[in-house]
């Protein structure tokens, strides 16, 4: 990754030499113009585009933002309910996630979305444990939460 950036600013520093205008604009035109490029001569150039993983970052930034406010629909319906009925209950989400940092990401999406906490991570690194407001079915909040979130975040890492 570190290899694409260094041959863009190349790209963008020669596209400036070469037209003879030393400008902000000049940069930025090569610049693009060096996307272009690794992005046409991509499977000679080793690893995954770098441009990638900052639209992999993006999609996890939106996919957070539809949970959240989803996430807040339900609450808001849950407590403008007349005749509360809901099941609070704790349960295990087996990891897929590996280092620490992924997990502390998980667990910081799962307790920003309202109706869900993290209480623990297992000593193991294998489990976390969740607080949820409200649980329909234990294997359909894991799922979700495995289909969204975590698959999210080893899209970015990974």
């Amino acid at each position: 990754m570190s290899f694409q950036i260094i041959v863009n600013m190349i790209i963008a520093v020669m596209w400036m030499f070469l037209n003879e205008a030393y400008t902000i604009q000049s940069f930025v035109t090569g610049y693009i113009l060096g996307i272009l490029l690794l992005l046409l001569l991509n499977r000679y150039v080793p690893g995954r585009f770098y441009l990638d993983r900052l639209f992999k970052i993006m999609q996890l930034i939106v996919l957070f933002i539809k949970e959240l406010i989803l996430s807040n629909i339900d609450i808001v319906k849950l407590v403008y309910t007349p005749k509360l009925k809901t099941e609070p209950g704790i349960f295990a989400l087996p990891l897929q996630v590996k280092s620490e940092w992924e997990i502390t990401l998980l667990a910081n999406l799962i307790t920003l979305t309202p109706g869900t906490l993290t209480v623990a991570v297992s000593d193991d690194q294998t489990y976390l444990y969740i607080h949820a407001m409200d649980i329909d079915n234990i294997e359909d909040s894991i799922h979700s939460i495995k289909n969204t979130f975590e698959k999210a975040i080893m899209e970015v890492t990974r």
